[in-house]
């Protein structure tokens, strides 16, 4: 069964002649332990559908399910304790709080858990020296430039046992360097089970996915076909005819 669901999924802002159709008859599956790119023009729907799929907005039809779970029948608190323990969120504005430091801004989630302050600093540190920030954890936000603040957001999407991983452009304001150390990240995080879907307009990103999803006015248009199995190949093979 597939851990993120979206079932005919549309999404409207606004009425009649003034409104608009983000989305339209979305339908997409996610299993854990894989990547999906979603990949489309500027305002196609790529962040209206991570959004909802997140459960930050609600779909004006539809259904998203999660690890088996309609999210229409969930109340708003547990909607926000599914945000917080269970989906990892990259921003495209990176939502790190302006109090805390980059360190402090990666631990929160395992902090907000009941894990000791310390241990999480400590997770916390060894995610931030993988992407380069170990030097820089003690900063706060204004005092990091944009690359630094968008890896310290990837760091905090990831840590603690997140099952669902939705990223809006990780690698926006990141150079080729730092872009690759973002997609080792979450594809580890993958190979941990984690499900993950992430928006982006580089196609050199988008080569790591599992899949590769198009998306334009508010449409799927197209998705790339996953790569077969061994066990797929071995099943399309005759069966071996009977010794004598």
């Amino acid at each position: 069964m597939s851990y993120l669901e979206l079932r005919h999924v549309a999404k409207s802002y606004g009425t009649g002649a003034t409104g608009v159709r983000a989305l339209e008859d979305v339908s997409l599956a996610v299993e854990r332990s894989s990547l999906v790119a979603v990949m489309g023009p500027s305002g196609s729907g790529k962040s209206t559908l991570l959004a909802i799929a997140g459960s930050l907005e609600a779909p004006t039809s539809g259904e998203v399910v999660i690890d088996g779970a309609p999210l229409s029948s969930m109340s708003q608190r547990d909607k926000a304790r599914l945000r917080r323990r269970t989906v990892g969120y990259v921003f495209q504005d990176f939502n790190l709080l302006a109090g805390l430091t980059a360190r402090e801004n990666v631990s929160l989630p395992l902090e907000l858990d009941g894990v000791p302050a310390r241990r999480a600093q400590h997770v916390a540190i060894a995610l931030l020296e993988e992407l380069g920030l170990a030097a820089r954890a003690a900063h706060f936000p204004d005092e990091l430039s944009g690359g630094e603040r968008q890896r310290a957001a990837i760091a905090r999407a990831v840590i603690g046992e997140r099952s669902l991983l939705l990223a809006d452009e990780p690698s926006g304001a990141l150079d080729s360097v730092n872009g690759e150390a973002v997609m080792r990240m979450v594809l580890a995080a993958c190979r941990r089970g984690v499900a993950a879907v992430v928006v982006t307009h580089d196609a050199k990103l988008a080569s790591w996915a599992d899949r590769v999803v198009f998306i334009q006015d508010g449409r799927i248009v197209d998705q790339t076909v996953p790569p077969p199995t061994a066990e797929s190949l071995v099943a399309d093979l005759p069966a071996p005819a009977p010794r004598r």
